[in-house]
């Protein structure tokens, strides 16, 4: 029996590839399997080829495999573009219908099971996916009756009939690819897992789940891969809880309504992608001035302009740091679990009103959109902090306004909101005074400058970043930030086992970079490689800025698309530490 393995089914988009790989998931994860998932899908709604690959394991698991043990192939495309992934002794579950061929070398079994043809004999071609999906589960030797109750599960809702024939399409494929094999796959046999009940989910959902926890009740939005499943979880969830989701006309109206019902008082977020938050800059860049405290969901992806709308990138952290004009207090947070995605956006709403400023999530496709088992959510470690709201305000004999923006050591005015007794204040785009009235004063522009900005050097952020590996003095401190973290962990497994001493450095607040948390491990470390999906090192720029030490640093790019393996974490952290840095290869090998 094995611990783990890997499945993908490929096909063309529209095809089913989609749901078969949520109901084979699905079932998975009721056994109690530990499970990642991987979207490779085309920027269209119909056609070009489409994959989604599962790691499967009986212990937790935050990376994708670098090799592949079942295929299963709608076309013969699926099988030419991922048979080279194919370990030996793999085997490949594919429609009869295209007469299937491996390509010459390949060390894998061809099993040709007539999957349209049997879905066609039970009344329609679109049952194609569970024919393949009861084969491949067949192979594996698991029960039967678990995935009947996740197919009962997706088609309930259509009604017995439906759902009879689709378990039927399972049995079918089941019983044919058990004649061809002579019974399941030994070497395939998984062992037991724990039986425990597991969350599954993808990072997007996981913010919007947090955003409900954390007391949001409006979210403005226009959708835009990969964030518009965080809106569509919202549309669904919100109205139970007496909020709504209103999609806007574009990114700029999205975040101007979120500024605006903050100010009313209403915990309000928005989410976009790389595009959308170039539009949301100049917005931005009002909620410093006018300190109102908003949270942003940035889900990076493959740019500039549309880019590869579908694929994964890290492209965005100069602009999320520096993309407004004009100079403002923001925080930049980048969650690398499906756990902190949750609980980082319980946290984001809080620092947003206690520092009043605009605090942006950063995640990244992979985070987003791929699939992951999590441990069950613990709600008792929420605490809602709203910051300092005026409840009671004294009467003032002159008449004058509230010092809404009052100079203070810590940079916070009390906020009033909207009625308030005695609260009435101005609100401006322009430079202000204490009171918000408009003032080109050259001594009040440095007051108002000097106490946004002074709120930055008082940022307090639970966990800045996460270290795994003891070592005093590692040979090597590899840092990452978003879904890289579970494959920079994987890869210092086979690190450590050659005896290379292994730091891995997750950082999670990119801005106020935090320096002296950072500063001692890279003193300590004798090599560092930063990780990361971007052509420039983005990260690596950031940490030279803040920290220094530039002579210790090494980029190791990614910016074909697609996530970092584990293999090429270990390659080339290999070469770093044997050639120096190389932070070009890596990209030019793979193209």
């Amino acid at each position: 029996m094995i611990n783990q393995l890997s499945w993908k089914i490929g096909g063309q988009q529209g095809e089913g590839v989609e749901s078969t790989d949520r109901i084979f998931s699905t079932a998975l994860n009721r056994l109690g399997y530990y499970l990642y998932g991987y979207r490779h899908f085309s920027s269209r709604i119909k056609g070009g080829h489409t994959n989604n690959k599962i790691r499967i394991s009986t212990t937790p698991i935050r990376a994708i495999s670098d090799d592949l043990d079942i295929l299963v192939a709608f076309d013969q495309e699926s099988i030419d573009f991922n048979a080279h992934e194919l370990r030996e002794g793999g085997v490949v579950v594919a429609d009869a219908k295209f007469n299937p061929t491996i390509p010459e070398g390949t060390k894998a079994t061809l099993f040709a099971v007539p999957i349209t043809a049997i879905a066609e004999e039970l009344g329609t071609s679109l049952m194609k996916n569970m024919v393949a999906s009861g084969a491949s589960w067949a192979l594996l030797g698991l029960p039967l009756e678990v995935f009947n109750k996740a197919v009962e599960e997706e088609f309930g809702r259509k009604g017995p009939a439906i759902v009879e024939k689709n378990i039927e399409a399972v049995r079918r494929g089941a019983e044919y690819v058990l004649e061809l094999a002579g019974g399941p796959l030994e070497e395939f046999k998984l062992e037991p897992a724990d039986g425990k009940q597991k969350l599954f989910m993808i990072g997007n959902d996981a913010i919007a789940l947090g955003a409900l926890a954390a007391g949001c009740r409006i979210m403005s939005a226009y959708p835009i891969t990969p964030a518009s499943e965080i809106m569509e979880y919202l549309i669904k969830k919100l109205p139970k809880f007496g909020g709504t989701v209103v999609q806007t006309e574009d990114e700029i109206a999205a975040i101007t309504m979120a500024i605006g019902s903050n100010y009313a008082g209403v915990r309000t977020m928005t989410a976009s992608a790389g595009p959308g938050l170039s539009l949301m800059m100049e917005a931005i860049g009002l909620a410093g001035m006018t300190e109102t405290p908003v949270v942003i969901v940035d889900t990076q992806r493959g740019g500039p302009s549309t880019g590869l709308p579908t694929k994964q990138e890290q492209s965005d952290i100069h602009a999320l740091i520096y993309g407004t004009h004009g100079e403002i207090p923001k925080i930049v947070l980048s969650p690398s679990s499906i756990e902190e995605c949750f609980y980082d956006t319980v946290q984001a709403f809080n620092l947003a009103e206690k520092y009043q400023v605009p605090v942006i999530l950063a995640t990244d496709l992979q985070l987003s959109l791929g699939k992951q088992s999590c441990e069950e959510l613990d709600y008792n470690k929420i605490v809602i902090d709203r910051g300092n709201i005026a409840t009671e305000i004294p009467d003032r004999e002159d008449g004058s306004l509230f010092k809404r923006y009052e100079l203070t050591e810590s940079g916070v005015s009390s906020r009033a909101l909207p009625g308030t007794k005695n609260g009435i204040h101005h609100v401006t785009g322009v430079e202000h005074d204490e009171t918000g009235r408009p003032s080109e004063s050259p001594v009040n522009r440095i007051h108002m400058m000097d106490k946004r900005l002074g709120k930055m050097d008082k940022i307090e952020v639970e966990n800045p970043i996460h270290i795994q590996g003891s070592h005093e003095e590692p040979d090597l401190l590899i840092i990452g930030m978003g879904s890289t973290g579970g494959t920079i962990d994987q890869a210092r497994v086979h690190l450590e086992a050659e005896g290379i001493k292994t730091s891995h450095m997750t950082v999670r607040l990119l801005h106020p970079f935090p320096v002296q948390e950072v500063l001692p491990h890279l003193q300590k470390a004798k090599n560092v490689v930063v990780l990361e999906n971007n052509a420039t090192g983005q990260l690596a720029s950031l940490i030279k800025l803040n920290v220094g030490l530039h002579e210790k640093i090494n980029s190791v790019l990614k910016y074909d698309g697609n996530p970092f393996l584990p293999s090429e974490v270990y390659s080339e952290s290999k070469k770093v530490l044997s050639d120096g840095p190389s932070a070009q290869k890596l990209s030019e090998e793979l193209v």
